[in-house]
């Protein structure tokens, strides 16, 4: 009972975060910049700051979906994101950079995160299917559950190593933002608080990942003192 409780807090509060995170955004980036700077220019100014020649600042399509491509070397931002001259455009834009300037560095987190990637990858295609047959078959072939388990701890790996590398690269985002003045003292404070949101999600879905791994190991304990 206690685990479905878990599940039941972690789930409600990835909704509310959720909710929180689109409604800060919607709600700073009706806040000016003074520069009047749009995304795609603050991405370009710290990439140049940073002495990062290599990346190219890319729009995609969608609704929060920028993200930093290491292998293709883009910083991809939404449509919003790249042409808005808003402080949430700023924020964002500035977070994805934070990422490229990691990758430049050869950020410690952000290279082991890389390497798991493509196992991740590999493993989230077939885990759910493992688990499932594992949970259908513990009492014949336990330790088909056993391997979903070890698939599945990847995945929550992942998650959480994912964490230090979005903390990171928000804080280096507010860093040069405050620093070259593109985020004076009435914009700055808004900025944090969306990273911050936005790093709390990341935070529920670690939780979740490792709530759900703590599942399994119990269905396969309980398996094996019955056997």
């Amino acid at each position: 009972m206690g685990i479905y409780i878990i599940f039941a807090i972690v789930a409600l509060a990835s909704y509310l975060i959720g909710a929180s995170l689109k409604s800060k955004f919607e709600k700073y980036s009706k806040i000016a910049l003074p520069s009047g700077m749009s995304g795609k220019e603050i991405a370009e100014r710290m990439l140049a700051d940073s002495g990062i020649r290599d990346v190219a600042v890319k729009s995609v399509a969608g609704q929060l979906t920028d993200h930093y491509h290491p292998i293709d070397k883009t910083v991809n931002l939404s449509t919003d994101v790249y042409s808005g001259r808003n402080i949430a455009a700023a924020a964002v834009a500035a977070h994805e950079c934070g990422h490229a300037v990691q990758h430049a560095t050869a950020y410690p987190w952000l290279t082991m995160r890389s390497r798991l990637v493509p196992v991740v990858n590999i493993s989230s295609r077939y885990v759910q299917w493992i688990l499932l047959a594992g949970i259908l078959t513990v009492h014949i072939f336990p330790f088909l559950l056993l391997a979903g388990i070890i698939l599945f701890a990847l995945t929550t790996l992942f998650s959480i190593v994912t964490l230090p590398v979005e903390i990171n690269a928000s804080r280096r985002a507010i860093a040069w933002l405050e620093r070259t003045r593109i985020a004076d003292a009435r914009t700055a404070p808004a900025a944090k608080d969306a990273l911050r949101t936005a790093a709390y999600t990341y935070v529920i879905a670690a939780l979740g990942s490792l709530a759900t791994l703590v599942y399994y190991i119990m269905i396969f304990l309980n398996s094996r003192r019955r056997n």
